[in-house]
């Protein structure tokens, strides 16, 4: 049994510390001799997760960022394959000297492969490269019947795409391949294009997609009258020449220790949507650096702290093209109605990709995340009414930045949450899935188990 610590937290930090973790050894041994009680097992890679899916309170944790051995790179084909625990920041650094670069990235390097199948993570090209497990070629996968499976989309189909934005519930992934973008540099060619609302916002997105692998908006979200919804679309290519080398450099900047309070107050949140927006972020074209572009948030170590004791919470949502236009303004207007404001809020367009994931928060339309410091009550009931404008919508909330979501709007977001349930392994179990699916009367474990 490992010491539990901080270090096995969730990143929106409004739940404690894991209270049980588990070595992998330990853990492979449990289900190897058919000895995993149900219910009593989850993988954990490096707690990006916000909310409580990377979680097993009645349960434990396995601590899987140890299992990072690199198994083959195939420098001819982009293909890669890898125990779970490797983290994108490390394929990046392997592959990029050979003109590879992952086809899809989440807002953070510091991810483990098995995490980012597990969530099926999209990132700034949705509408290009669909999500994660697109490019997953296959995978094995450890279950509590003894057996390791190889999975992919021709052996053993149903746990390939179950286990895909299966949250961990299907088992340990223990190794994943997957094939690379070739690119002709990390650098990434930038067009930064003010727009004055979200109505001009919307007239440039479809356009701005097309001609462009990566686009992602950035909103004012304090901004009011006149100026509600002004914000920058940002747009990029990979460059025809730059570097091809990882850039190793620790973050610039860190947050050395938790303050006391939220320091993302209003004020504050007015200070940098000033200086980010206005001041340094002029329109135009230049050539920007992969780490900047990509994860510009990994440049401020352990960045969450800021929020305080009592952390954050993200609500991410994903819209109908049709509906976006009413329901994006609406999500904003209900943050600022409530007099709470989100430090970081990005908008992007998904495509019409799917996802060979049995269950993946993308979807075709726009998807709008949001930040708040945790208020307590009046941010929960805040966030309950995002889930309303978002559901009343035809839309979705992202599970894995959730750390509250009701089973109801669980079940509207995910209707076919039954056949994840249905793959289940009865072993493993998170504390998303017990107060979301567990309250809508999921199959328990012994019956999960004969479903297969």
């Amino acid at each position: 049994m490992v010491k539990p610590s901080a270090d096995y937290q969730s990143f929106g930090r409004t739940q404690p510390p894991a209270r049980q973790v588990a070595a992998f050894d330990e853990a492979h041994k449990a289900l190897a001799d058919g000895l995993a009680s149900p219910g009593s097992l989850l993988a954990y890679g490096n707690g990006r997760s916000y909310g409580d899916s990377c979680h097993n309170s009645a349960g434990t944790i396995i601590d899987m960022r140890p299992r990072k051995r690199v198994i083959a790179f195939d420098v001819e084909t982009g293909r890669l394959e890898a125990e779970a625990g490797l983290m994108l920041s490390e394929v990046i650094r392997l592959a990029a000297p050979h003109g590879y670069f992952p086809a899809v990235v989440p807002g953070t390097q510091f991810v483990t492969l098995g995490g980012a199948v597990a969530n099926d993570v999209h990132g700034k090209n949705h509408h290009r490269r669909g999500s994660f497990g697109c490019h997953v070629e296959s995978l094995t996968l450890q279950r509590s019947d003894g057996r390791t499976y190889a999975c992919s989309p021709t052996e053993n189909a149903g746990l390939y795409s179950a286990t895909l934005g299966g949250m961990g519930l299907t088992g340990i992934i223990l190794t994943v391949a997957l094939r690379l973008m070739r690119v002709p540099s990390l650098d990434v060619a930038e067009t930064v294009q003010p727009f004055r609302n979200l109505a001009e916002y919307f007239d440039l997105a479809e356009a701005t997609d097309r001609d462009n692998e990566y686009a992602v908006a950035w909103i004012d979200q304090l901004a009011s009258g006149r100026n509600a919804g002004r914000g920058l679309l940002l747009a990029g290519n990979h460059a025809p020449h730059g570097a091809r080398a990882a850039d190793l450099r620790p973050a610039r900047l860190s947050v050395p220790f938790q303050p006391p309070v939220t320091v993302l107050n209003r004020p504050f949140l007015k200070l940098f949507n000033r200086a980010y927006n206005w001041r340094r972020r002029r329109a135009g074209d230049s050539i920007a650096g992969y780490r900047g572009f990509f994860f510009p948030l990994d440049g401020v170590g352990n960045w969450n702290r800021l929020y305080g004791p009592n952390g954050l919470y993200q609500h991410q949502s994903v819209v109908p093209e049709a509906a976006a236009r009413q329901a994006v303004p609406e999500l904003l207007a209900a943050a600022r109605r409530a007099g709470q404001g989100s430090f970081l809020t990005v908008l992007k367009r998904f495509g019409a990709q799917r996802s060979p994931a049995l269950m993946s928060f993308p979807r075709p339309g726009y998807t709008l995340t949001l930040d708040f410091p945790n208020h307590g009550a009046r941010t929960l009931a805040l966030l309950d009414e995002l889930d309303r404008i978002t559901v009343g919508a035809g839309g979705g909330v992202n599970p894995y930045k959730d750390a509250r979501m009701s089973a109801a709007t669980f079940a509207a977001s995910f209707p076919e949450w039954q056949r994840l349930e249905a793959m289940r392994d009865p072993a493993f179990m998170s504390d998303f899935w017990a107060r979301t699916a567990g309250r809508l009367g999921g199959r328990s474990g012994a019956t999960a188990q004969a479903a297969e």
